[in-house]
């Protein structure tokens, strides 16, 4: 939002500050300013001239020479302008002086550019009449001002005077960046009151007056609102004898300083207050109401309506319309149609100003791909005891500059306003959360200043409806702090309680996820969730995979970046290949990132984002390897038990007789591998690759940080050692659950050391041994003890085809 500093002043008539004060304070007081223009930065010596005389160029056939009068002075100046006159009054720049830029529009010097007296083409001259442009503006601010020449004064204006204070130059422009909660802060009155509640200087309502004529506005038109839930109040007024024609110089200043381009008097009144009050309004032509009844309703699924801009909108049953007894004449909240609009042929015209939803407001202007200045404001959430404020004000302008006879009356659809909002005055709380000792009657003024009514018989404090914003005593506390100054604020250490923060379970267990990889010498990577299609012929993905159902992106950055990624290989494969291919001979990456499976294609619903655990390494690494820090993660996180892993895991993608399934009580928590052969060659991986994948969702039930102490054992430990002849198709995982399950409560720990295949075992078979440690925690084991569990897990080891190595 714009504001122009000479429109503040007009509530604000004591203020007196430089832009950078202004900027500054307001800043420090909550009300942000992003940057200020000065409009006369760069102008200097610049007065009104009348051309007294105007005479040919000896020497040149598009210069003139002019004889100008300043009133204390006549100077003579060569221009080349080809709108001037004699009699014109012109802004003239003398010696020494400065102008912003130049003619041609384009970009303003720094500094500005400095006239100096001179020739041309041999002639004398002594100054330089200007431009709007040369005066650092443009049509756009001065619509009167011609397309390519001169700029020219009205007649009555006054030689010699100042031209910069004439054309409203001695100004400043100043940005703001209002928080969407601060909704009284999108008008020129709400920064006015911020203005005056910073410099502690008064501020000035303006007046509003309105004069009626005899005519009732019953007569003239009817309002019904049948949607009141999206349109709480909507209020109109009626203007005859409307006469079109420019607005005044001052609010044609205003409007533009803002960034509104000025049209004529009837819709400058319209954005004017829309500006000042915050308020949107719109004009329609009363005889193009049919029935002069306006029906607000919501649209029809389906219809279409012409709006202001000549386009045809297609709308839906949630739009807001604003109808009159036949047709839809408006979009309520974002834009007018052509079938109601302005023209120069108007009579009479019905003021509207309503409130609107501002959620529907915001949806509908979205699904339109429609918005404007009023949906911005409208969005926000208005105040609706500012509507019948603010069309009286327009009503008032329509007076002042005599555009038009107000007819008496006002039409007024009103759901009940919510009773002002209250809230209990405590200062010693408002200290509390601040940190300070202000007084109880400082925090007062500051809220007199806002406007903030005290009610000494309640102990409350009123909240006007325009501060939506104000709900609780922090917000009052705030309140104070802003405008009794942060800066005054001492430091102090937060009271109450010392309380402990952690992360929540899920990051601790991924935390420690990333503390074990990176213990175990892996680097972390993140990788994209977007994905190709292709990815999944390069994993060597059946058809039917259910990896393979993806979502597909809707504005996709290209076929390479199409679908969400629904396996996590690909992005960890991809980064391995780099750093094989730069030569890198031992690389370890890890990665924490999602995957998203969809329960049905196209998408009903949110999909499933599941949280992987991807590890990927090659060079001084193999299956096992990989294996350990698998577990080495699972013992981290508290997964006790045996961890099963079964060889037919069934991933294309992984070398058939080097992959497993990690489960852990009947749940799949991932997989490891090695990478299959025809996969590392579509990487361009020309090394044994490994991976491991652990499902994080999965993990989290059996995962706990929970830790029972074990005292040091008093007994003493007894240890057996066996060799065995394996067929090769029982896994060491068989024969380790087997004595797991027959060692009993005595059985403390037990440990591969040696597995061999060679000519001394007999063919298909290999040799396996283990160290089996007995310990009893209540008392000294003796042979029998030993014998009859050894006995057991023999006895077991035999039911697997298993024998005793001699």
């Amino acid at each position: 939002m714009n504001t122009a500093l000479s429109w503040i002043k007009a509530y604000v008539p004591e203020l007196e500050c430089s832009g950078q004060e202004y900027l500054d304070a307001l800043t420090l007081s909550g009300t942000k300013v992003e940057t200020y223009e000065c409009l006369d930065k760069n102008l200097k010596d610049i007065y009104v001239g009348q051309i007294l005389s105007i005479e040919r160029h000896p020497d040149a056939d598009k210069l003139i020479i002019c004889q100008v009068d300043l009133g204390d002075k006549k100077l003579q100046i060569v221009t080349g302008a080809p709108n001037v006159k004699v009699g014109d009054k012109v802004p003239v720049v003398i010696d020494g002086g400065k102008v912003a830029g130049g003619h041609d529009g384009g970009p303003l010097p720094e500094d500005g550019i400095v006239i100096k007296n001179g020739k041309l083409r041999g002639v004398d001259s002594f100054g330089m009449m200007c431009s709007i442009e040369e005066l650092g503006s443009d049509r756009n601010m001065y619509p009167e001002a011609p397309e390519n020449g001169i700029y020219i004064f009205p007649e009555d204006t006054e030689v010699g005077a100042d031209a910069i204070e004439l054309l409203g130059l001695h100004d400043v422009v100043f940005e703001y960046e209002i928080t969407s909660n601060r909704v009284d802060c999108y008008s020129v009155l709400g920064i006015a009151r911020e203005a005056a509640a910073t410099f502690d200087k008064p501020f000035v309502t303006p007046e509003v007056n309105v004069k009626e004529c005899d005519d009732k506005i019953e007569d003239y038109i009817s309002v019904e609102v049948k949607d009141t839930d999206l349109c709480p109040r909507f209020c109109a007024r009626v203007v005859k004898n409307i006469k079109i024609e420019p607005s005044p110089q001052w609010m044609q200043r205003r409007l533009a300083a803002s960034g509104i381009r000025p049209i004529n008097n009837l819709v400058d009144i319209t954005n004017y207050v829309m500006e000042e009050y915050g308020q949107p309004m719109h004009a329609y032509d009363l005889d193009k109401i049919e029935g002069n009844k306006i029906i607000v309703k919501r649209a029809s699924e389906g219809d279409t309506f012409m709006t202001l801009d000549g386009q045809e909108r297609k709308l839906d049953g949630e739009m807001l319309m604003i109808n009159d007894a036949v047709k839809p004449i408006g979009i309520a909240g974002i834009m007018g149609g052509e079938n109601s609009k302005i023209t120069d042929d108007v009579k009479t015209v019905c003021f509207e100003a309503a409130t609107f939803n501002g959620a529907n407001v915001r949806k509908s202007a979205k699904r339109l791909g429609l918005r404007t200045d009023a949906s911005g404001k409208f969005e926000k959430g208005l105040d609706p005891r500012n509507a019948l404020d603010a069309i009286n004000r327009a009503c008032a302008l329509i007076q002042e500059l005599g555009c038009g006879e107000v007819v008496s009356g006002v039409v007024d659809v009103c759901e009940p306003l919510k009773d002002l909002n209250r809230i209990k005055f405590r200062p010693e709380r408002i200290n509390e959360l601040l940190g300070t000792n202000i007084d109880a009657d400082t925090m007062l003024a500051i809220f007199k200043k806002l406007e903030l009514v005290y009610d000494e018989a309640s102990g409350e404090i009123v909240i006007p409806s325009f501060r939506q914003d104000l709900e609780g005593i922090a917000d009052l506390a705030e309140e104070v702090a802003r405008f009794y100054g942060y800066d005054k604020i001492p430091s102090t250490l937060p009271s109450g309680e010392a309380t402990t923060g952690k992360l929540p379970f899920k990051l601790r267990v991924e935390a420690i996820a990333r503390q074990v990889a990176q213990y175990c010498g892996f680097s972390q990577g993140m990788c994209y969730s977007f994905e190709s299609p292709k990815v999944f012929d390069k994993l060597l993905l059946d058809s039917d995979d259910p990896a393979r159902n993806a979502i597909v992106i809707s504005n996709p950055l290209g076929e390479d970046f199409s679908i969400m990624r629904t396996i996590s290989l690909n992005g960890m494969l991809t980064s391995l290949s780099t750093n094989y291919n730069r030569r890198n001979t031992n690389v370890r990456l890890y990665e924490m990132g999602n995957i998203y499976l969809a329960d049905k294609l196209p998408l009903e619903s949110l999909p499933d984002e599941r949280m992987q655990f991807t590890l990927g390494a090659y060079g001084d690494i193999d299956f096992f390897g990989m294996k350990g820090v698998v577990e080495e993660f699972f013992e981290a996180i508290g997964i006790s038990g045996k961890i099963e892993y079964d060889p037919k895991a069934g991933k294309n993608f992984l070398h058939p007789g080097r992959q497993a399934l990690i489960s852990y009580n009947g749940s799949v928590l991932g997989y490891l591998g090695e990478v299959h052969p025809a996969v590392a060659d579509n990487y361009d991986l020309g090394t044994k690759t490994y991976i491991a994948v652990i499902d994080m969702p999965n993990v989290l039930p059996f995962a706990s940080f929970d830790r029972k102490y074990v005292g040091l054992a008093k007994y003493p430990a007894v240890s057996r050692d066996i060799s065995m002849v394996v067929p090769k198709e029982i896994m060491v995982g068989q024969i380790e659950a087997m004595i797991t399950q027959r060692g009993g409560k005595i059985l403390e720990s037990l440990s591969l050391f040696d597995i061999y295949e060679g000519s001394q075992i007999k063919e298909g078979y290999k040799s396996v041994a283990y160290n089996i440690t007995f310990r009893a925690k209540d008392r000294t084991l003796n042979e029998d003890d030993i014998n009859g569990a050894m006995k057991k897990i023999l006895n077991g080891l035999e039911s697997l085809g298993i024998e005793l190595r001699a």
